[in-house]
């Protein structure tokens, strides 16, 4: 039970960016937000990353390998993609196809991690994603409304914010099987973060162009001041909360545990904003806690 709480603490943390995120993003773009994030969690792993510099130039090429899967995609692709998906379809389209994360993340870990699939497992996993569902109904009902089946599969606005949104999804569940990976090959929950956030500044770096808005939002102490919050929050507690999780975990109860995340978020707008659950959103968050804790307690 002792990964599940992490796991539900990390949610937390997330959840609580949110308040902070979104609204930044009216006065700074994502790519500044995500790159100076990854810039500062960099900088507070340097002594870490010099103390390793022996061991990262001994690394095989699979290692490094995960740590691209983590970093790059799962850290700095995956986002930048997720929030471009926002600008180019409905918002709830894009919270409905990240509920296909945890699908993905299991069918990798039975191919990468060997991770076996029970049959119990499998029906407590749907009891897991029905309630994630539930949680998440009042994004979702509007998503499946919004989606237009005579869009040109080819080249579209729509087409394209629906691939930047399989991006994220396939990058976070990859990300999810792949730290299980470096877990198990012996690196601590420390230096994976270390590793994840350096590879996910070097992706990010040849991406990066510092717009006129940009520069001018970042000539002010309160930007700079949350942006600095954010990194601690989600960056650094946020993911040492989830790689604790990660470590006690299988890569495939992982990945339904984060299925707390929109559980979170609506405990936090609930908490801060007064936004209250409905009777759908708690029988959703009952069916994803049982759910998860039998998982959990059974070792499916």
């Amino acid at each position: 039970m002792l990964g599940l709480g992490f796991i539900f603490l990390a949610c937390t943390t997330w959840a609580l960016d949110t308040l902070i995120r979104y609204p930044m993003l009216g006065k700074i773009s994502a790519q500044s937000i995500v790159l100076f994030e990854h810039f500062f969690l960099t900088l507070l792993f340097v002594p870490l990353l010099w103390k390793m510099r022996h061991r990262i130039g001994e690394l095989k090429l699979g290692v490094l390998f995960n740590f691209l899967i983590i970093g790059a995609m799962g850290s700095a692709l995956a986002t930048l993609a997720f929030t471009e998906a926002f600008s180019l379809i409905s918002p709830s389209m894009v919270i409905l196809l990240q509920k296909l994360q945890p699908v993905v993340a299991i069918i990798l870990a039975r191919i990468v991690l060997k991770e076996r699939l029970s049959r119990a497992f499998l029906i407590w996993a749907i009891l897991c994603f029905v309630g994630g569902v539930l949680v998440g109904h009042k994004d979702i009902m509007p998503g499946l409304k919004d989606f237009d089946f005579r869009v040109n599969l080819f080249w579209s606005r729509e087409m394209i914010g629906y691939l930047l949104t399989m991006v994220a999804v396939i990058s976070w569940g990859a990300s999810t099987v792949f730290g299980k990976k470096l877990s198990l090959s012996g690196f601590n929950e420390r230096e994976i973060m270390a590793g994840r956030f350096l590879t996910g500044l070097i992706a990010l770096a040849p991406l990066y162009h510092l717009s006129s808005r940009d520069t001018s939002a970042l000539l002010h102490i309160d930007v700079w001041s949350k942006l600095i919050v954010m990194a601690l929050l989600s960056g650094l507690v946020g993911m040492a909360f989830y790689y604790q999780g990660l470590k006690r975990l299988t890569a495939r109860q992982c990945t339904l545990a984060e299925l707390f995340f929109p559980l979170c978020a609506v405990l936090v707008n609930w908490f801060f904003l007064e936004i209250t659950l409905d009777p759908i959103q708690l029988v959703g968050g009952g069916l994803l806690l049982l759910g998860s804790t039998v998982i959990q307690l059974k070792h499916y």
